[in-house]
């Protein structure tokens, strides 16, 4: 069932998240002090493309202040320019019956989307022991 939902995902707006995603990356790594950015960019890249049985996790204890100050300069740049692409794919998504699974997915995303610092992408039956699950697809 995941693969017939990634597949589904792919062709109904996982290849142009990715997109949005792997060109923020590209942007952030022309820069030096940026390049954390990039990499947290592409990390999301792979997971915008093939995002069901994985699972987004984030330690039980605070990941410290760069994951902090790196969200709050990651939201503003980046953050909230690519959840809006995600509300606007899931409404697209939407529309028919077989998207509204996609859709509740894209909007699931957006948290992730947001504060991507300070969390890691697992498949969903391996996640590491002191790690909650933020986003589950």
């Amino acid at each position: 069932m995941k693969t017939i939902l990634n597949i589904i995902w792919f062709i109904f707006g996982g290849f142009f998240l990715a997109a949005g995603y792997f060109l923020a990356g590209v942007i952030a790594c022309i820069l030096v002090v940026t390049i954390p950015a990039g990499v947290a960019s592409f990390r999301m890249a792979s997971y915008a493309l093939w995002p069901f049985g994985r699972s987004v996790v984030q330690p039980t204890k605070g990941t410290g202040g760069f994951s902090a100050i790196g969200n709050l300069i990651w939201f503003i740049v980046a953050g909230l320019w690519l959840a809006i692409g995600h509300v606007v794919t899931a409404a697209g998504q939407a529309v028919t019956i077989v998207g509204i699974p996609l859709a509740i997915a894209n909007v699931k995303m957006i948290p992730v989307t947001c504060f991507p610092f300070g969390r890691s992408i697992v498949p969903s039956d391996r996640i590491p022991f002191g790690y909650e699950p933020m986003v589950k697809l």
